[in-house]
């Protein structure tokens, strides 16, 4: 078994691959099947999110890429930008994790929810997608693209690329 104890930013190669729900993603210590069958354990710093695309290197120097499973989801769409905005706000208000791209919502799916979002008028897909939820106003704070990368991970994706842009990286 080999032990999985940090992440990377940059890798010459990638040894193998692990497939995992969001859900599992949180763990910080976890025992896992690579996508090659091999058993790994995770024993990753507390707090760190793993997101589809990171890295990580074994003990042994073996290098494994995150790849963010499908898994049910519900594609959540409006009528409105306000209406869509109305429904976010209802949704962080219950502190649900939640996924944001141009003019559409994702999130883990339940029932009370999904009759919630028909309720205020919203279109509810059910769907297997990655599930991919914003890191939320505590996770890491004001961060530029020059920090640490240790905890680049806490940054949405969509910030974390704007921030690379406008530092030039």
């Amino acid at each position: 078994m080999i032990h999985l104890t940090e992440r990377i930013a940059l890798a010459g190669h990638i040894d193998d691959t692990l497939e995992l729900p969001f859900d599992q993603r949180q763990k910080s210590r976890l025992r896992v099947r690579l996508t090659s069958g091999q058993e790994a354990a995770l024993f990753l710093t507390r707090g760190i999110i793993l997101r589809g695309g990171d890295l990580l290197k074994s003990e042994d120097g073996k290098v494994v890429q995150i790849i963010a499973a499908q898994e049910p989801v519900y594609n959540v769409i409006a009528p409105s930008m306000r209406e869509l905005m109305c429904a976010a706000y209802h949704l962080g208000n219950r502190h649900v994790p939640l996924q944001i791209g141009d003019g559409w919502l994702r999130l883990e799916q339940d029932y009370v929810l999904k009759d919630m979002l028909v309720g205020l008028g919203m279109q509810v897909a059910e769907t297997f997608a990655p599930f991919e939820p914003e890191a939320g106003a505590y996770g890491g704070g004001h961060r530029h693209g020059h920090d640490d990368d240790a905890t680049s991970n806490l940054r949405p994706p969509h910030l974390a690329n704007k921030a690379r842009q406008h530092h030039g990286e």
